[in-house]
């Protein structure tokens, strides 16, 4: 979000103390938040900026969100988000908070559902950690008898699959009462696949716009442009998100195989002999390759190890440093001073020589000017004894 609001809002007469909510969507600069209570009114829902203090704390705002709003304008329905609660969880991409489920929804035809495009979304939907259902839409485009093969090959993959049909109905009403419980799923998949036309038969009165597949491609167009939270049953909320074709892997090729339902017991029945297998086959390794993902992990692993590697020698950027695979900020020069140490060795009676030549040592092994390191903002440094 880049609105923001000043800490202090002058008072007015419609202004109110304070009011509790869930961010339902982020809309440009904006969120609007679904209030707890109804407010005077009967006002439901505000539209939100942030204060200022949460943008200088770098406090993001995400859909899914408990938040607190403070200079509430009734009349016009504005206020500003002060306070963000504490996250039970947090999806990446989409960017959603306090998820209790994800449901991955991949379409059986127009496109083709592709093995490799479908176990990414599945990776990067085990490795939010909370509970993932797989559901498959346009089944009324395939012959009975495809459907069960791929329904006995996703159950070898250790997912039970939702098969529906947004068009004639088929399974809807099932998945409505499975997603109605209390809590927040998220929709992902590619574009294309039919997940607004999965919500409308989901929720009859949203009318969400959908798109038709490129003919030429066989690829989605892009119908949902933001995160929205839509509710179902009493309790349940469903978020509709962009779609995206390529989920980035999860980045540890340590803990890639953990996020395969179908070789999990194998893990949890005993170590492999190396503490670092990775998995391919090696002597001792109680994961095999005797499981039907297996070239689909190895496929995987091969594109997490050459970004990792790619990440470590990649040179850090200006202002950057690298540290175990990540960029951290460096300190700036000007605000780095001499330890404690260092000084008492400059200083005392037996260093061998003054704080000042020791900045400008620093200052020759960092190629910088050594005047710059002295007039740090934390304090200054010892001058150099006079004649």
């Amino acid at each position: 979000m880049g609105a923001e609001a000043p800490d202090r809002i002058d008072g007015s007469p419609t202004a109110s103390a304070a009011a509790s909510g869930l961010v339902v969507a982020l809309e440009a600069n904006f969120c609007r938040v679904a209030l707890e209570s109804p407010g005077p009114g009967g006002v439901k829902q505000l539209l939100c900026v942030r204060r200022t203090r949460l943008g200088k704390t770098g406090q993001q705002i995400c859909v899914g969100d408990r938040v607190q709003v403070e200079g509430v304008d009734w009349i016009s329905r504005r206020g500003a988000v002060a306070a963000v609660a504490p996250r039970s969880s947090l999806l990446a991409r989409p960017a959603v908070a306090n998820c209790n489920r994800v449901v991955v929804v991949m379409a059986l035809v127009q496109p083709d559902l592709d093995p490799i495009q479908l176990t990414r979304f599945l990776l990067t939907a085990e490795a939010t950690g909370v509970q993932v259902d797989l559901v498959l839409t346009k089944a009324d485009l395939l012959a009975p008898q495809a459907l069960q093969e791929w329904r006995q090959r996703l159950d070898a993959w250790g997912y039970e699959p939702w098969l529906v049909s947004a068009q004639t109905g088929a399974g809807i009403e099932p998945l409505r009462q499975h997603l109605a419980a209390p809590g927040i799923a998220v929709l992902c998949g590619p574009s294309g696949v039919g997940k607004s036309s999965l919500l409308n038969a989901l929720v009859p009165d949203l009318a969400l716009r959908v798109g038709a597949v490129s003919g030429r491609l066989q690829r989605g167009r892009h119908t949902t442009r933001h995160v929205e939270l839509f509710a179902i049953g009493a309790g349940g909320l469903l978020a509709d998100t962009p779609g995206f074709n390529r989920p980035d892997l999860p980045p540890d090729p340590g803990a890639l195989v953990g996020l395969f339902p179908e070789v999990r017991g194998r893990l949890g029945a005993g170590g492999c002999r190396f503490t670092n297998c990775l998995h391919q086959g090696d002597p001792g390794c109680v994961v095999g390759s005797d499981w039907p993902r297996y070239p689909h992990y190895l496929q995987c692993l091969q594109q997490v190890l050459a970004q990792e590697a790619a990440a470590q020698s990649r040179p850090a950027e200006p202002g950057l440093k690298q540290r175990g695979g990540r960029s951290e900020p460096r300190l700036d020069p000007r605000l780095r001073q001499l330890s404690r140490k260092r000084q008492r060795q400059a200083d005392g009676p037996q260093g061998e020589g003054s704080s000042a030549d020791l900045v400008a040592e620093a200052a020759e092994d960092r190629h910088l000017d050594p005047g710059a390191l002295g007039s740090g903002a934390g304090g200054s440094l010892n001058p150099a004894p006079g004649p």
